[in-house]
């Protein structure tokens, strides 16, 4: 169970890590609406992670299946989604915190920030066969035992949870230190890269 834990960790945190939609908006929500609200959305991507690693590493053929054979549709609505949020951010104008200032975040607000990118995430059925592929190449049978396997999808949302954290973080010292022109260029380029990460998300789910 160690080493199952361990290359768990090892798979989930460069995968969270590889650059992408997801990255641009939680460094825009850190930047927007504090560092709660970053850390939220980030454990929401780790969940996700986690649900399509277990679909992955318990074999759920019929899940696995019917969300590859819907790729195309669930790629075009994740990629409207990213349109959408990137055409909205280029439209905020957030505040970056003063130095020692409360930020409070209603639980709403980050049950909604957590619940969206668990589905944004979701949105990407091919990352199931990543994990698949991923898990072979390392040489984890799940038919050894169902506790490797347990195991192996906590490591997997553990190593994503830690890079999500650690972006938070960062963003969130960015936010209350730099001008508030710097936050609103990073903001300005968050949303073009969503809105572009949107736009080819869609071409390439119609085209398939």
């Amino acid at each position: 169970m160690a080493r199952a834990l361990a290359l768990g960790f090892v798979v989930g945190f460069p995968i969270a890590a590889s650059p992408g939609p997801i990255f641009f908006l939680v460094l825009r929500r850190t930047l927007a609406r504090g560092w709660r609200s970053g850390l939220v959305s980030g454990l929401g991507v780790a969940t996700g992670d986690a649900i399509y690693a277990a679909l992955a590493a318990f074999g759920v053929a019929v899940i696995t299946n019917f969300l590859i054979g819907q790729r195309r549709w669930i790629g075009l609505l994740g990629g409207i989604a990213l349109l959408v949020i990137g055409l909205r951010t280029l439209r905020q104008n957030p505040r970056p915190l003063s130095r020692g200032e409360a930020e409070t975040r209603p639980a709403r607000r980050e049950r909604l920030d957590y619940a969206s990118m668990v589905a944004l995430t979701l949105t990407n059925p091919p990352t199931i066969l990543s994990f698949s592929a991923v898990f072979a190449g390392l040489g984890l049978r799940v038919d050894s035992g169902w506790q490797p396997a347990i195991a192996l999808v906590i490591g997997v949302m553990v190593g994503s949870a830690l890079w999500w954290i650690l972006v938070s973080a960062v963003a969130s010292l960015v936010r209350v230190r730099v001008m508030p022109r710097i936050t609103r260029g990073i903001g300005v380029v968050s949303g073009i890269a969503l809105a572009g990460f949107g736009i080819w998300v869609s071409l390439q789910a119609l085209l398939r």
